[in-house]
C-alpha cells in the first residue's frame, strides 16, 4: 500500500498558483497561425517515430454539464453525427496519405462524448479508421462514456467493435452536487456498466471524479469514494474543478457561493487521495491513480511514464494524430490543431482548405524543454548528466534561470539538486505543475499565468 504524505497545508497554500498542466510544451497558448497541413507532413516524413496513437474528437453531448470546459456541441439530433463522420472520413483519407507508413499502436475516443453514437456509427468510424491506417495486433482501443446515455447491450457493441478500456464519468454521487451541475445518474447503474464491461472483455476501466464541486462535502464525498471502492476499477483520474466562468458560460451556472472553501476543496483532496491509497492504488503523476499491477502503476516504478495531450501514458515512442473538431496532433517537432467550431471544420474539409489552423513548430530549444518538463512531470526525477550528453549542454550553464528559480522549492524541502540529479521529493507531487513552470521559457513573460488553473 503506498502512503500519501501529506504536507502542511501552509506549503499548498504558498504555492497553489495558477499554472499549466503541461499536457504539452509549448502549451496550446503559444499556439499561432505559422503552422500548416505542409509543417504536419514534413514532421510525420522526419519523425523518428514508426507508431502512432490517434485521437478522434467526438463533439457531441446529449445534455449540458455546467463544470465541463471541453470542445462540446449540445444536441438531440443524432443525424447530426452521420454528418460529422462523413467529414471525418474526407479527414481520415487526407491523413491516411501522410501518416500510413505508421503503425497504429492506439486509438482513443473523446468528446464531448463519444457514446453519443450509436454502434452502428461506431462500426463504421472503425470501418474508416481500419481500411486507412495500419493497426497492429496489439493495438490498444480506449472510448469514454456517458454512462446516463448507454446500457449494457451498447457495452456489450463496443467491446465487439474492439474497444478494451473504458473512461467513464462518475465525478459525484451525491445527488444535491449532480443536480447543480446538471448531471443526474444512477450509481447503481454505473456499477452495472462497470461489471458487464469486465464481463464482455473490457480489460480496464477508469472512472472520472472531480473534487470543489457544488455543495460537496467530506460527508458527501466519502459516500462517492466508497461507491468507487465498491466498483473497484483499475484506475481513477481526480480532478481539481477549476471555476473559470469568464471563458465558459455554462459555469456561470453554478453559484459562487455553492463552492467549498478552499480549506474544504484542500480537505476533499487529502480525503480521496488517503482513502484510494488505503485501498491499494498507487497515485501516477499529480492525478491519475491505478493498481500496482497496472502498466501506468509499473511505468512510473521504472522512471517509464510518459505525458501527452490525452494524459499519461506509457507509451513516449509514439507520434500522436489528432483527427476531428478541435484535435490536436503531436508529431515529433510540431503540435497542430484543426479547427474548433464545426462550421469551420466543415469548410475546411469542403473547399480542400489547410486543415492545420494553429499550433507551433517546436525550435531546438523547445524540445530540450519540454524533455526536461516531461520527465520532471512524470517521474520527478531528471538525469542532468543524460541531459548533457544528449543534447551536448552544460546543463547548469544553459538552465542558470531555471536553477536559480528553484531555489524556494529547495528551501521548503520540496526539491533537492545535485550534480546528477533533480529529484523532487514525493510530498511535493501536487506541485510538480509549479516547480515544472521553473524550466519553461515562455511564461517568464507572466502574461498566460492568468489563464490556467490553480493547482488545487
Amino acid at each position: 500500500m503506498q502512503t500519501i504524505d501529506f504536507f502542511d497545508p501552509a506549503l499548498l497554500n504558498k504555492y497553489n498558483i495558477n499554472g499549466p498542466r503541461y499536457t504539452s510544451y509549448p502549451t496550446a497558448l503559444e499556439f499561432n497561425s505559422d503552422v500548416s497541413d505542409a509543417t504536419l507532413l514534413t514532421a510525420a516524413q522526419t519523425s523518428p517515430a514508426q507508431n502512432l496513437s490517434l485521437y478522434v474528437h467526438i463533439p457531441f453531448c446529449h445534455s449540458l454539464c455546467y463544470y465541463c470546459g471541453c470542445n462540446k456541441v449540445v444536441t438531440r439530433h443524432a443525424e447530426k453525427a452521420d454528418r460529422y463522420l462523413d467529414y471525418l472520413s474526407k479527414e481520415i483519407t487526407l491523413r491516411a496519405a501522410a501518416f500510413g507508413h505508421y503503425n497504429v499502436s492506439q486509438l482513443h475516443l473523446g468528446g464531448g462524448s463519444p457514446s453519443f453514437l450509436s454502434p452502428d456509427q461506431h462500426r463504421r468510424l472503425m470501418a474508416l479508421l481500419r481500411d486507412a491506417f495500419t493497426f497492429s495486433e496489439e493495438a490498444e482501443c480506449s472510448i469514454e462514456i456517458d454512462p446516463r446515455t448507454v446500457d449494457t447491450d451498447y457495452i456489450s457493441e463496443l467491446a465487439a467493435i474492439g474497444y478494451r478500456r473504458i473512461s467513464i464519468g462518475v465525478q459525484d454521487t451525491d445527488f444535491n452536487v449532480q443536480q447543480a451541475i446538471n448531471r443526474i445518474q444512477s450509481t447503481s447503474h454505473i456499477a452495472g456498466l462497470v461489471e458487464h464491461a469486465r464481463e464482455v472483455g473490457f480489460a480496464s476501466v477508469n472512472l472520472d471524479l472531480i473534487y470543489g464541486l457544488p455543495h460537496q462535502t467530506e460527508e458527501t464525498f466519502k459516500t462517492t469514494l466508497a461507491a468507487v471502492k465498491a466498483m473497484d476499477p483499475e484506475r481513477v483520474s481526480l480532478f481539481s474543478y477549476a471555476h473559470l466562468p469568464e471563458r465558459f458560460a455554462a459555469q456561470r451556472k453554478i453559484k459562487e457561493q455553492w463552492l467549498p472553501s478552499a480549506e474544504l476543496k484542500l480537505a476533499l483532496m487529502k480525503q480521496a487521495m488517503s482513502t484510494l491509497s488505503e485501498v491499494g492504488y498507487e497515485l501516477i503523476g499529480m492525478d491519475h491513480f491505478a493498481k500496482a499491477d497496472d502498466e501506468l502503476a509499473i511505468a512510473q516504478r521504472s522512471g517509464t511514464l510518459h505525458r501527452n495531450f490525452q494524459g499519461y501514458t506509457t507509451r513516449g515512442d509514439l507520434d500522436l494524430l489528432g483527427l476531428g473538431v478541435s484535435s490536436i496532433s503531436a508529431v515529433y517537432n510540431m503540435y497542430g490543431q484543426n479547427p474548433k467550431t464545426l462550421n469551420d471544420y466543415y469548410a475546411a474539409l469542403d473547399e480542400p482548405a489547410n486543415l492545420t489552423t494553429k499550433g507551433v513548430l517546436l525550435n531546438r530549444d523547445d524540445m530540450l524543454r519540454r524533455q526536461v518538463i516531461m520527465e520532471l512531470m512524470c517521474n520527478l526525477n531528471l538525469a542532468i548528466r543524460d541531459i548533457e550528453s544528449e543534447w551536448d549542454i552544460d546543463f547548469n550553464a544553459y538552465f542558470a534561470d531555471a536553477i536559480s528559480a528553484l531555489d524556494p522549492f529547495i528551501d521548503d524541502g520540496l526539491v533537492s539538486i545535485t550534480a546528477q540529479h533533480i529529484k523532487v521529493a514525493p510530498k511535493a507531487r501536487l506541485l510538480i505543475r509549479i516547480i515544472s513552470m521553473s524550466f519553461d521559457a515562455y511564461l517568464a513573460k507572466q502574461v498566460h499565468q492568468r489563464r490556467y488553473s490553480r493547482v488545487i
